[in-house]
């Protein structure tokens, strides 16, 4: 009788050129979303920086609706593990900003429009917070409406 090998060890998610290609997807896609609303929003100078605000609080929801959805359907592998790297990571990744939203408020803070500085990163920190587990708690209500754990 033979011996046989045992079968390969699935490949990680960060060496699979398939998924690493749905977060570049995703990610370009979230961008384009999100060059689009500042566009649409453009800050004036010294005003609330509104698109970034916007774009933050709104992929906190999305974010926490999304993985407590997945997480609730099931093991993270297959089509859940796609969707959550093509969306989550790479969509969302891109969509959002904290890379604008602190330089936002680092050049609001040395100049007279110090206190909007620091009410918009306070507001964004604290909302985003709580977008996300209103998310969370959607996800979860959802999931119990569809009989899923």
């Amino acid at each position: 009788m033979g011996v046989t090998s045992p079968a390969p060890a699935p490949r990680p998610p960060y060496r699979d050129p398939a998924l690493l290609g749905l977060i570049a997807l995703g990610g370009a896609l979230g961008t384009l979303a999100r060059a689009g609303l500042a566009n649409a929003l453009p800050t004036a100078s010294g005003g609330w920086p509104w698109a970034t605000f916007a774009v933050n609080v709104a992929g906190a929801l999305a974010l926490g609706f999304l993985l407590e959805l997945l997480a609730r359907l099931g093991p993270d592998a297959g089509v859940r593990r796609a969707v959550r790297l093509g969306v989550g990571t790479g969509f969302m990744g891109g969509f959002t900003t904290y890379s604008t939203f602190a330089v936002e408020v680092a050049s609001a803070l040395p100049g007279p429009g110090r206190l909007l500085g620091i009410a918009y990163g306070v507001a964004t920190v604290l909302l985003g917070f709580g977008a996300a587990a209103l998310g969370i708690l959607a996800a979860r209500r959802l999931a119990r409406a569809g009989g899923v754990r």
